[in-house]
């Protein structure tokens, strides 16, 4: 059964704005293909139902994520009945997306709690399927209907979140035209995860597309460089050490602590973070972490302003640099990225 609940599901959908969907009938291989569009930022992943036994598969998946990676999405795709949606619903599947919409699906996800995305090619079917439940709507076949058909469908319906399914090049213009059109998100398959890439075991590559992707989407809508502050880090001095300090947060406000070679790390449900750094330095208390949507484009733009960055930190997920300046109170600062 699904983990999250529907709103949270269809927020994270939003908030990232692409679908990568595939299908793939090794397990193995499709471990890889979405552990290497997770690491590129897609936290929400769609596998889709279209091959032998492939329900069987996606429970494979789901076991593996619950291990591997909680933090991923598991969606099923090609659902065009209920019972199948039924099936992949309590195989583990977070969302249920298909190619048409069927109202006796709708009342399956409703059920549950799950997130329908059925596919809309008129005004009409996306309002029915918008009054049985459905927040996102796939617009299939979108090669066929153009960026055009968004646009237009938004001036009458300006609440649909409307995503775009089906022959979506993986390049920056067609990316570009999508969203400026309107569309909340994008649902790439094979054009993104390419056939020659997985029989190459070119993951990397994948990885790098999928953050390109993001990239050029949050580009268009037009999300700051600089999203706020990701974290603060606090010193130990001579009279605290970095383990007191840490126990005192945790103890005081309840926060989850996640230890790490240089430092704890302390959260609790809200955003943002504590760090509290293990090593002692001298006329220093604190430092600073700007969360950036990207991370060329902010040390550019802090380049053009005079400002001189450290050597980058680059890291499995996240990309990070100092500036070689303090603030006026002598705090460091640093960009970060995570994917």
């Amino acid at each position: 059964m699904p983990r999250l609940m529907g709103h949270e599901v269809v927020y994270k959908i939003l908030e990232i704005g692409l679908i990568p969907t595939f299908y793939e009938g090794d397990v193995e291989v499709a471990k890889k293909v979405a552990s290497a569009c997770f690491d590129g930022g897609a936290k929400v992943v769609e596998f889709t139902n279209r091959g032998p036994q492939a329900y069987q598969m996606f429970s494979e998946l789901v076991r593996w994520r619950n291990k591997e990676y909680p933090e991923m999405v598991l969606g099923a795709g090609t659902i065009i009945e209920p019972s199948t949606a039924s099936l992949y619903i309590n195989c583990g599947a977070e969302f249920i997306v298909s190619p048409t919409f069927n109202p006796r699906v709708a009342k399956v996800c409703n059920r549950y709690k799950v997130p329908y995305i059925p596919g809309c090619s008129t005004p009409t079917e996306i309002s029915v399927a918008e009054e049985a439940g459905a927040e996102i709507i796939k617009i299939f076949p979108a090669e066929a209907l153009g960026p055009n058909f968004v646009k237009h469908v938004l001036g009458p319906m300006p609440w649909s979140k409307l995503m775009p399914s089906g022959g979506i090049e993986a390049t920056k213009e067609d990316i570009t035209n999508w969203i400026k059109a309107g569309a909340a998100a994008v649902n790439l398959g094979t054009n993104l995860i390419r056939k020659d890439l997985v029989k190459e075991g070119k993951y990397d590559e994948i990885k790098k597309k999928v953050e390109e992707c993001i990239k050029w989407i949050r580009e268009a809508k037009g999300v700051s460089t600089f999203l706020g502050i990701e974290h603060i880090a606090i010193y130990p001095t001579e009279k605290a050490e970095a383990e007191k300090i840490a126990e005192w947060y945790t103890k005081t406000f309840n926060l989850k602590r996640e230890e790490g070679q240089a430092s704890i790390m302390l959260s609790g449900e809200g955003g943002g973070k504590i760090e509290v750094m293990k090593r002692y330095e001298k006329d220093v208390r604190a430092h600073v972490a700007v969360y950036v949507s990207d991370f060329e484009k902010a040390c550019n733009i802090l380049k053009e302003k005079g400002i001189e960055l450290e050597p980058p930190i680059i890291g499995p997920n996240y990309k990070a640099a100092y500036l070689k300046q303090t603030d006026p109170a002598g705090n460091k600062v640093h960009i970060i990225y995570r994917q």
